[in-house]
């Protein structure tokens, strides 16, 4: 019998809608129910590409026996965190700060009141590695539920009371300046694997946003440590088994230090910002590797995760079933040996490939398989032979059982997606990744968007989820439509950010001018969440300050440009102490310190001098600088979607670019070079 996830729409949830477990979503009834039973509640957190969700669930969840014993003493609740990040942070919080360490799956039982007084995260089915077993832990938790509740009680309002302890006082904070930008870089500095790219050890992830600010701080400053960090890590993830040399794309961490063998999800976020990152080092380098890897993850996130609706599905799983063997292991669709290469190439293109892309016969993965990389001695390849061995190895794989794919289309990393798509699209003249952004565009619109621009979190098949957006949506949304306003010329998109920038400010913000990620009038958690830390995508906190900066800009709003500020506060406070963890903060701030720039191009759409100005306008590295697009005014001030072109005249009755920043102006100019050397273009 199918338990209470059945008619769920989170693929996450509905993987666990035939466990003999009976599950209930998070929901005021399950915890009626924990009441009116007097038991505890067993919370349970996870998402559906975590292959170790997979496989406690497989372990412990399918088993008769753990499930009795979960049904009769718990009532027990699952959550997605991808379609409820604020529970998934509250008492991820409570977790971390139990134990020293998080992750999922999540295990968190609670009191009816939903107050945590036991934590852990994946627990064996028997003991293991100094952990205790599933069943151990239920019949501890158990035991101690029935013969010390008071204990119970005593310590779960000891961690409710230390997490409200826990409010941030950022608010007050000044301004982030360059001296705090430099110290944050020094900090970087001091923790970069100058051997193996990237910061600290294994695992090793991704460092979007931190290599965003390196990208962003040298362009300001000139920085040549900045850049070379940048490129170097941007190198040696590229050239790792992290990115699929094959189809393009990144997993979500390396294991290692090296980034050798993957953890081998592959999520919307990371694929959406990294593009940004290695699109934003070919603007500033002209680096052919930049330039092919943002292409290529471009091309993977439209041809793996792209949805019926236009929207983009949330990850690929890890886990496939193996070719034969019916069972299912992480990483079978992507790993290779020298015998499959030589079956699927033949022997002399089969070694060439091994060598050319690191597979060896002891293997560098499991089982005697290999991740491929792009090792530094490689062998020299012909570009046409290598097109073929990479088309046949590509085509070959495409016929083994594929990861499952989560088709929940989240608003936030759409809205990091439609931010890439379309500046690939601008930056190399791609003009169907521009049409693929604007059409996740209008889904968000559609379908995530009511009547007062409020967002819902998720949507599948084209229906919205009933929970609602949280504050990374609408900072990561906003942030995607002002990128396609910049580069498509359309106001509309400038016009629907500030929507939701505009619900920022009314429903998110704290007197002090500080953020919380669940609006005003959410569900009442046992702790309001606010983090403006940076996960594996950028915190709601700094997002919503980048996109009111970003607004700010475009409009000349005051009050815009007053709320970023007083949210940046708290990148004045951490970003010197812990720079990997508020990169996105970095960011946005070294776009408040150069300005950021507001660049005006009018002229006639059919003109190519105005699309020739409009592109150097979005090649220029100035960090965070604004582009607004259009026809000169009507005599009578009419007909003008952006704010910047108010006024704005063609010079000489031709096209002209207008550059602004701290209230002062360039000379306008009609000539791109002149405008490259504005905005600091690089030229190859």
């Amino acid at each position: 019998m199918p338990n209470r996830l059945a008619n769920e729409t989170s693929p996450y949830l509905l993987q666990h809608a035939d466990n003999p477990v009976d599950w209930w979503p998070w929901s005021d009834g399950a915890f009626a129910e924990a009441r009116r039973r007097d038991v505890p509640v067993l919370l349970s957190v996870g998402y559906s590409s975590c292959h170790w969700c997979h496989v406690m669930a497989h372990e412990s969840f399918e088993d008769e026996l753990a499930a009795a014993y979960m049904n009769e003493h718990f009532v027990n609740i699952k959550v997605d965190r991808e379609e409820r990040p604020d529970v998934d942070a509250v008492y991820m919080e409570a977790v971390q700060a139990a134990t020293g360490q998080g992750g999922w799956p999540m295990t968190v039982f609670l009191t009816p009141d939903a107050e945590p007084f036991y934590f852990g995260t994946y627990f064996p089915p028997e003991p293991r590695h100094g952990m205790p077993s599933f069943m151990q832990v239920l019949e501890g938790v158990r035991g101690a539920w029935v013969g010390r509740r008071e204990e119970v009680a005593e310590v779960a309002q000891r961690i409710v009371r230390d997490l409200a302890g826990r409010q941030l006082d950022y608010g007050k904070a000044g301004l982030p300046g360059g001296e705090e930008l430099g110290r944050a870089l020094l900090g970087l500095t001091r923790e970069y694997d100058a051997v193996r790219g990237g910061f600290g050890g294994a695992p090793k992830f991704p460092p979007s946003m931190a290599l965003e600010f390196l990208l962003r701080h040298h362009a300001r400053t000139g920085s040549e440590g900045a850049l070379q960090m940048a490129a170097d890590t941007c190198e040696a993830m590229a050239r790792g088994g992290i990115y699929d040399q094959l189809g393009g794309g990144f997993a979500r961490y390396s294991v290692d230090r090296e980034w050798v063998v993957p953890h081998f999800e592959k999520m919307l976020y990371d694929n959406a910002l990294l593009c940004r990152v290695y699109a934003h080092l070919w603007r500033a380098t002209g680096s052919d590797l930049a330039r092919r890897v943002a292409l290529e993850t471009a091309d993977f996130m439209v041809r793996e995760l792209r949805t019926g609706e236009g929207g983009f599905a949330s990850a690929l799983d890890a886990d496939s079933e193996e070719e034969g063997s019916g069972r299912h292991a992480e990483g079978a669709y992507y790993a290779w040996t020298p015998g499959e290469l030589a079956d699927v190439l033949g022997e002399d293109d089969g070694q060439l490939a091994a060598a050319y892309f690191g597979v060896t016969e002891e293997g560098t993965f499991e089982h005697g398989k290999s991740v491929l990389q792009l090792p530094q001695d490689g062998p020299v390849v012909e570009a046409g032979r290598l097109a073929s061995i990479r088309e046949r190895l590509l085509a070959a794989r495409g016929r083994r059982p594929a990861p499952g794919r989560d088709d929940k289309v989240v608003a936030a990393w759409n809205g990091l997606a439609i931010a890439a798509l379309a500046e690939c699209g601008a930056f190399f003249e791609r003009p169907d990744l521009v049409e693929r952004a604007t059409e996740a565009a209008d889904l968000l619109v559609r379908v995530h968007m009511d009547g007062t621009a409020r967002l819902a979190r998720t949507s599948k098949d084209g229906r919205a989820g009933a929970n609602a957006g949280v504050l990374e949506d609408y900072g990561d949304v906003a942030e995607g439509f002002l990128t396609l306003a910049s580069v498509t010329g359309e106001g509309v998109w400038l016009e629907f950010a500030g929507f939701l920038v505009d619900l920022v400010m009314a429903r998110f913000t704290a007197e002090d001018g500080s953020l919380y990620d669940t609006a005003h009038d959410a569900e009442q958690l046992i702790r309001r969440p606010q983090d403006p830390t940076d996960t594996a995508a950028p915190s709601g906190w700094t997002a919503a300050a980048g996109a009111l900066l970003s607004y700010a800009a475009h409009t000349g709003s005051r009050p815009h440009r007053e709320a970023a500020e007083r949210a940046l506060g708290v990148v004045q406070a951490l970003g010197p102490r812990a720079p990997r963890f508020i990169g996105h903060g970095l960011a946005v701030a070294e776009a408040l310190v150069d300005g950021p720039r507001e660049v005006a191009v009018v002229g006639h759409p059919e003109d190519p001098a105005t699309a020739a100005l409009h592109r150097t306008a979005l090649l220029g590295t100035a960090p965070g600088a604004v582009v607004a697009v259009g026809p000169p005014r009507a005599a009578d001030g009419s007909g003008g979607e952006f704010p910047l072109l108010t006024e704005r005249t063609l010079v000489r009755d031709l096209p002209t670019a207008y550059v602004c920043r701290h209230f002062v102006c360039a000379r306008p100019t009609t000539e791109p070079d002149e405008l490259a050397d504005q905005l600091g273009v690089v030229r190859p």
